[in-house]
């Protein structure tokens, strides 16, 4: 493929041989034309550096490409972390392109970006990301213990969440399939029950309503905080990869695929829990707000709450959407609201990134 091809700029070396004039006039003709050959040879090196690098970004446009965001239930743990990345490193054509951390909500994401290749004689799909995301769930299974975990972020497990996103020329499909196939490599492979949802889910499940069946967004420390493992230890209903018994030390996890999604959250002044869940309730789609938007009201820090907004469809509702009507409704509550943020790049910044540090290591 075009964007494996590798990288380098070459460093032409000067001539060292003097110039045999003897008069200082005649030694320094010769040697401002020796630079300028020399100047002229790197001229020619670095404009074939620029068109090879060209090439290589219109490769990686042309290519399949797919987006991975990985959500790890710590971020305070500095060790087990590092372990995470660590492990990372296993193909450097699986990339790291961002990572937020929360340690309020105590939950890190990392979005990955690979390509993805299909022989249709055989049937194979390969994606470097497979072994990558088995490579750093495993580093995370082995670091982290959901039962000592305590944030105020809701979640199902250790390895809480992954979502595959087709980039570039990749479909929806290819999304669906790498994600199927990630599920099975977890489940069975590791021994943690997994749900599938939306294109990887044959009936097209949301992500939503298998987070609501297990309870997700019910805190059930302090009316705010989720700790530990609050399941039974045999879950109701059957995984779609892996074992109906939960190891409360790893939990469970959910894998889909979809389209580009974006996360959003809006600060709102105020310590008032009830307030937050109410906003985010009306602005929801489900509680009758904006179309294609999933929200919940958390507490963050010691002097604020958001309201932490998923935007399925952020072509059709963005962000701005989002924040009138947050501020709107916080208005009439007599509070204030901050500016909200993203928590990850958009995603043809996520393309841009990846060419960068394939470049970079090529």
């Amino acid at each position: 493929m075009a964007f494996r091809s590798r990288v380098r700029l070459l460093g032409i070396p000067r001539s060292t041989n003097s110039a045999k004039t003897h008069p200082e006039v005649g030694s320094v003709i010769a040697l401002s034309i020796e630079q300028e050959g020399a100047t002229a040879e790197e001229r020619r090196m670095d404009s074939q550096r620029v068109d090879k690098e060209k090439n290589n970004k219109l490769g990686i446009r042309n290519s399949k490409l797919l987006g991975c965001k990985l959500y790890i239930s710590e971020s305070r743990n500095r060790a087990a972390m590092d372990a995470i990345e660590r492990a990372a490193k296993v193909d450097p054509e699986a990339a790291i392109v961002n990572k937020f951390e929360d340690r309020d909500y105590n939950r890190a994401r990392y979005t990955l970006v690979s390509y993805i290749v299909h022989d249709g004689a055989t049937g194979i799909t390969y994606t470097p990301l497979r072994q990558t995301l088995l490579s750093m769930v495993e580093a995370a299974l082995a670091a982290i213990n959901l039962q000592a975990h305590l944030g105020a972020h809701p979640r199902l497990g250790v390895v809480d969440h992954i979502s595959f996103h087709p980039l570039a020329q990749a479909s929806l499909e290819d999304a669906a399939q790498v994600a199927k196939l990630t599920a099975a490599d977890i489940g069975n492979g590791l021994q943690v029950p997994v749900f599938l949802y939306e294109a990887a889910h044959p009936n097209n499940r949301a992500l939503d309503a298998i987070r609501r069946e297990f309870g997700y967004y019910r805190p059930n420390f302090r009316g705010s905080q989720w700790a530990g493992w609050a399941l039974p230890e045999v879950l109701p209903e059957k995984p779609d990869e892996g074992p109906s018994r939960v190891d409360p030390a790893k939990g469970m996890t959910v894998i889909g695929a979809s389209p580009w999604m974006e996360t959003y959250n809006v600060p709102i002044l105020s310590t008032d829990i009830s307030v937050a869940r109410r906003i985010a309730r009306q602005v929801s789609a489900r509680g009758g707000g904006l179309p294609m938007v999933q929200t919940i009201g958390l507490v963050h820090g010691d002097d604020a709450v958001e309201v932490a907004c998923m935007l399925l469809d952020p072509a059709r509702v963005g962000a701005e959407r989002v924040q009138s009507m947050v501020e709107m409704l916080a208005a009439e509550e007599g509070l204030d609201v901050e500016k909200g943020y993203f928590t990850d790049f958009s995603q043809e910044m996520i393309i841009e990134r990846y060419m960068k540090l394939v470049s970079m290591d090529n």
